[in-house]
């Protein structure tokens, strides 16, 4: 159920970028809703924690991918789902970058536009596939 971890790491990371923050009690309680494994709860937490440790360069990636328009033009759950996708690719070697690219426009497709679904595989396209 990696899926629905990834959904609750978005839902942190998604927060955070709008000034906020979720609690690591918050979380827990979060995951224990979705009915997350232990093994699933500790993969969003190490998502979590790879945004966190690595977000400078993260978003220095997804900005140098995203030419057409400035990054802060992004729309914030497609620059949280693109932050958690980029991470899994750069930092989880057990995780092939397609399987990352997937997952990413399913969280598109779940939590923000029509057109961030193209958006999030086209800049994923571009940065695993340059």
């Amino acid at each position: 159920m990696r899926s629905i971890a990834r959904e609750a790491a978005f839902q942190t990371v998604f927060a955070r970028l709008l000034d906020g923050d979720i609690s690591k009690a918050d979380r827990m309680k979060s995951y224990k809703k979705l009915k997350l494994s232990e093994d699933d709860a500790a993969f969003a937490e190490r998502l979590i924690a790879a945004v966190q440790e690595h977000f400078e360069q993260l978003s220095a990636t997804i900005a140098a991918a995203v030419t057409r328009f400035a990054e802060y033009r992004i729309y914030t759950a497609d620059k949280a789902i693109l932050l958690i996708a980029l991470a899994e690719i750069l930092y989880f070697d057990d995780i092939p970058p397609i399987v990352s690219v997937s997952e990413a426009t399913a969280l598109a497709k779940k939590f923000s536009t029509e057109k961030s679904v193209d958006f999030v595989n086209g800049v994923l396209g571009g940065i695993i596939n340059p």
